[in-house]
Parts: C-alpha cells; sequence; structure tokens
C-alpha cells in the first residue's frame, strides 16, 4: 500500500501513522468549518455578533446596489421607443440602445412603433357590428380589417384610455358614413377600393384631431355580402343583372359590326352619286357646247346644215335595223354582203 513504510509495515494509516503511533493525525472537519468562518468574519469587520451583523448588512447592500442598477438600466429595441416619465410627467423619447432611468422615481413604457397591428371588424358573433345600410336603402354585411401603426408613443400612451377600442370604434363610425351614401351593387364590384381609400382618410382626419398618435396604414375589406336571409333573392338580381350586362354587351358587339359595314354602303353610294353627277354635268355641258357649234354653222350655211343634220340622223335610225335594197327600176332586190348579219352570227 502507499502508506506502508519502507519496513513494510502494514499498520500505518493513510496519515502516516499507525493506530497507536503519533507521527500525524487527520484533519478535523469541524476546524476547518470554524476557520473558514473566522475568514468570513475578518473580511466583514472583525468576529463576534456585532461583525456578524455588519457583515450581513453590507450583503444586503451590495444586493440591494447590484438590483437597483439591474433595474435602472433598460433596453430599447430596433422597432421600439422608450417613453421616460419622472413624478408622472413626461421626460423624454429614447431611441434604439441601453438607457439609464432613476426608478422608482422614473417610469419606462416601451412601445412598438414600426410593428403594424391588426383589428378585424365584424368576423365576430354580433350581427349589429357588421350590418350597414347602403346607400339605396338595402343591408349589406361587410368584415374589414384595420392596419395600424404608433405615430407618437406620447400621444397614444396618454391621449386615449383605450387605444385600440377607440380605433375600432372610429373606423366603424367613418364605414357605416361612406357605406350609407354608396349603392350596394357598387360596394360589391367597382367601389371597394375606393371605399377603403375614403375611409381611412376619416378616420386619419378624426384620430388626429384627438391627437392619438396613430397612423392608419390601410382598411381591407375581406368580405362584403347581403345578410343571409335574402342572400338567394340577391343572388337572383345579381344574375338577372349580368343577364343584362351579356344581352348589352351583344348588341354592341352587332352594333360595332354592322355600322362599318353601314357607312362603307353609303359612303360608297354617295361617291357613285357623285361620280355620276359629274358625269352627267359634263354630258351636258358636251352636248350643250354640240349644239351651239352646231347652230353657228346653220347660220352660216342652213342647207348644207339642215342636210348634215339629215344624213346622221338617218345614218342612227338605220344603222341598227335589217335592210332591203331595191333597184330604181324595179328590176328587184339588189344582192349586197349583209356585214351586220355576219356580225350577229359571230
Amino acid at each position: 500500500m502507499p502508506w506502508q513504510n519502507d519496513n513494510g509495515d502494514k499498520n500505518r494509516g493513510p496519515w502516516g501513522s499507525g493506530p497507536g503511533g503519533s507521527n500525524q493525525e487527520p484533519p478535523n472537519i469541524d476546524d476547518l468549518i470554524r476557520k473558514g468562518q473566522d475568514k468570513f468574519r475578518s473580511i466583514f469587520g472583525g468576529g463576534g455578533p456585532r461583525g456578524a451583523n455588519k457583515g450581513m448588512i453590507m450583503l444586503i447592500v451590495l444586493f440591494l446596489s447590484v438590483s437597483y442598477l439591474y433595474a435602472a438600466f433598460y433596453k430599447v429595441e430596433p422597432d421600439e421607443a422608450g417613453v421616460v416619465l419622472r413624478f408622472g410627467k413626461w421626460v423624454e423619447t429614447t431611441d434604439t440602445g441601453l438607457h439609464f432611468h432613476f426608478p422608482p422615481i422614473d417610469q419606462v413604457y416601451i412601445a412598438k412603433v414600426t410593428t403594424v397591428n391588426k383589428i378585424d371588424v365584424g368576423f365576430g358573433t354580433s350581427i349589429k357590428e357588421r350590418q350597414m345600410l347602403t346607400g339605396d336603402e338595402n343591408i349589406v354585411d361587410v368584415r374589414y380589417s384595420i392596419l395600424w401603426r404608433i405615430k407618437d408613443p406620447v400621444r397614444f400612451l396618454f391621449n386615449l384610455e383605450k387605444q385600440q377600442q377607440t380605433i375600432k370604434s372610429v373606423s366603424e363610425s367613418a364605414m357605416r358614413e361612406v357605406v350609407a351614401k354608396t349603392p350596394i351593387e357598387k360596394i360589391m364590384t367597382s367601389e371597394r377600393l375606393g371605399i377603403e381609400l375614403e375611409v381611412r382618410s376619416i378616420m386619419q382626419k378624426v384620430l388626429d384631431k384627438y391627437k392619438a398618435g396613430v397612423e392608419i396604414t390601410q382598411i381591407k375589406m375581406n368580405t362584403v355580402s347581403p345578410p343571409s336571409q335574402v342572400s338567394e333573392a340577391f343572388n337572383d338580381v345579381q344574375k338577372a343583372a349580368a343577364d343584362r350586362d351579356k344581352t348589352i354587351n351583344e348588341a354592341k358587339k352587332y352594333q360595332n359590326k354592322i355600322l362599318p359595314t353601314a357607312r362603307g354602303q353609303a359612303s360608297r353610294m354617295n361617291q357613285e352619286a357623285e361620280a355620276y353627277k359629274s358625269q352627267a354635268i359634263a354630258k351636258a355641258e358636251g352636248e350643250t357646247a354640240r349644239f351651239l357649234s352646231i347652230y353657228h354653222q346653220y347660220k352660216l350655211a342652213k342647207d348644207v346644215t339642215r342636210r348634215r343634220l339629215y344624213l346622221e340622223t338617218m345614218e342612227k335610225i338605220l344603222g341598227n335595223t335589217d335592210k332591203v335594197i331595191l333597184d330604181e327600176k324595179g328590176n328587184g332586190v339588189l344582192p349586197y354582203l349583209p356585214l351586220p348579219g355576219l356580225k350577229q352570227r359571230k
């Protein structure tokens, strides 16, 4: 064993002595504890009951100091703003980072200034909350959402007692105001975006008058529908309106198809009439000029002109008729080559 002596004495213990030896005794646990307590007392003011009390007081003071420092520092995240109050009065608004204040004299409220919050209206069990009267005296169920954020944390914390409830109430008032002057058909179809923008504008003006420190970023109409009691009748009306619009569109399509054709035909007829007019006028003017020319010749030589007119007239008359040529003495028909007959046969 390690504690055997050089002579191989197996009766030595691990502390250097045997059962009856006197070289070294094992350490006493109580003595070790007592020595530790003495050292602790010497550090915090000496021994005795008075020194122990003084050490305990210093421990308490140290603990309270550390706790106070821990509570005095606060951290503001990048999406937050800190509002510091001193005796209940606003002192400053702190930005991102680690800051110090003096509790309980100072109080700090942390507000999320970049987070977009959402309030849903009309999704609960209350029917009155979502049913609204339209401009044409119909009733419509409107479910919408409000997206908002904190613009001024000081005003948001102290000018409104129930912030979300106030924002919701203002939105209901603005939505009912806009819906009350809009027909139900436009609410459900083409005017939804316009209604959202108008409601947002009205809400922002009211909240700015309240100095609420809130910015309304968007109003989103999720569902717009008639009440369930009249939904079937309303669907029939919508279907009839859709059929009407379809018929009107088909009629306009036919109109757009036929009108250009009619306009083209009318333009062609006008052009043909103008051409005939020009032709008739030119022909009449030519006949007039011809007549005047003949008249001048007739005045100069009446017999010659009269004979010429006779021959030209007979040429026109006999030129398109079948002719038989007889001898002057009455000996019979004179043979001749029937050129007009050959032309007709060909």
